[in-house]
């Protein structure tokens, strides 16, 4: 018997046993035996050329290679979020999930031939080189996106921490461009958050993971401190937020949510994936008028939080539709540190809209404007410690005492809040938001 008819009858029999456990042994319906005939025919052509590509392709192949390829080609093939993890692809998942990792500082998926952003990171080596949600990437250094899989661009793109990359960006009513990064260690920083003005509170949010809920807080405790003990409106910035930790956006949606319901809930097929998330009655701002700003980078988390304010009419929607990535993954640990990521439910608003695919809608839909002119956008956007007042001048430190450097690095500080608040009152969004807000005050609402 050759090798390959008694792998053809092991891979059968294997499967056989498999197939019949999930299929009652009195099938005996015209039904249930086509789909066993179904089932074998589908089997066997996989045997088929599993044994021509041992026996004809220009290189030796391993049957382990080949059993991993078709595994990945299997799950990747369900859609752009289930993987089949090697162990460097799932020690990069964790990483990335620990908030602090290697790379560029952005959040991909797939679309078409090409990785598309979904949005970049604040204050990351991609934010500050321009890279905007949407942007497609074409080609990573010399080597075309074409045919390769999201881990594998993810691999190339992370690396050592000041080393240099390279990548081809293709956007919308543009001619390609390329765009070189040096790679840094990728922390993420949360929540940040600045008076734009009396009365009115700005929080940017830029993903989310368990203590985001509680920064968020402290954050808003210190605008009411500096507001004289009380805050009439705020603005809750989610663009561009990929999402991430499903119980930070929940924590986060109740903070605003003073009613009983539901803050999202989740369908799948197997029971364990139907869960339902419910409120906490407790708002912070006691009712007081908020405006959440999304576009198109906000995903995942960010619209589980705009869905449930906007379903629970606790805060008006600003901006454009939301990315639309509404499913669930579960991560499932496999042998010898292999892992599958599999998509197993969607996510539903509290009024039953399904999120995939679909994104939140705003309820007041705003132009991607811009109130600055490029030139001041790059010297915002170009700041560096020495353009800032107080810094610490590179030949006296060693002169000055811990006093002087603390009130210096106050200085510093306050400096950056400042021309981050200046270019805030530039961005249109927070401008069109601060107006409502204002408008919504005087109204009593």
């Amino acid at each position: 018997m050759t090798f390959f008819n008694f792998f053809k009858r092991s891979v059968f029999l294997v499967a056989f046993c498999a197939f019949f456990t999930t299929t009652p042994a009195y099938a005996q319906t015209e039904a249930e035996k086509q789909r066993l005939n179904d089932f074998f025919q589908d089997l066997e052509s996989f045997t088929k050329v599993f044994s021509n590509i041992k026996q004809l392709y220009v290189d030796e192949v391993t049957n382990k290679e080949l059993f991993e390829d078709a595994i990945k080609g299997m799950v990747t093939g369900l859609d752009p979020h289930s993987n089949y993890l090697k162990p460097k692809e799932q020690k990069n998942l964790l990483e990335s999930a620990s908030g602090k990792f290697g790379g560029l500082g952005i959040v991909i998926g797939m679309k078409d031939d090409a990785i598309q952003v979904i949005s970049p990171i604040d204050d990351t080596p991609a934010y500050r080189a321009g890279i905007q949600a949407g942007d497609l990437i074409v080609k990573i250094g010399d080597k075309p996106v074409r045919d390769m899989t999201l881990e594998d661009g993810v691999n190339l793109m992370r690396g050592e921490p000041g080393t240099d990359v390279q990548v081809t960006i293709v956007r919308k009513n543009k001619k390609p461009f390329v765009v070189d990064i040096t790679r840094e260690i990728i922390t993420i920083t949360s929540v940040k958050g600045y008076m734009l003005e009396k009365d009115i509170g700005y929080i940017r949010v830029s993903s989310f993971q368990n203590p985001t809920a509680d920064l968020l807080k402290e954050t808003l405790d210190k605008l009411v401190e500096k507001n004289d003990g009380y805050l009439k409106s705020l603005i809750l910035d989610l663009r561009n937020n990929p999402g991430g930790v499903l119980e930070g956006a929940v924590d986060i949606a109740n903070l605003f949510i003073d009613k009983k319901g539901l803050v999202v809930y989740t369908e799948g097929r197997i029971p364990s994936s139907n869960l339902e998330f419910k409120t906490e009655p407790g708002d912070i701002m006691l009712d007081s008028p908020i405006v959440v700003l999304i576009n198109e980078g906000s995903a995942s988390a960010s619209e589980i939080v705009a869905g449930a304010l906007q379903d629970h009419k606790r805060a008006v929607i600003m901006g454009s539709t939301s990315f639309g990535k509404g499913s669930v993954q579960t991560i499932v640990e496999l042998d010898e540190g292999y892992g599958l990521k599999v998509t197993t439910a969607r996510y539903y608003t509290p009024s039953g809209r399904s999120i995939q695919a679909k994104g939140i809608e705003p309820d007041i839909a705003l132009k991607n404007i811009s109130l600055e002119n490029e030139k001041e956008d790059s010297v915002l956007g170009d700041t560096k410690e020495s353009d800032l007042n107080g810094h610490l001048e590179v030949e006296d430190p060693s002169q000055l005492s811990d006093e002087e450097i603390l009130t210096a690095q106050e200085n510093k500080k306050s400096e950056e809040a400042e021309k981050a608040i200046e270019k805030l009152k530039k961005d249109y969004f927070v401008h069109e938001a601060t107006n409502l807000l204002k408008a919504l005050t005087v109204l009593g609402k």
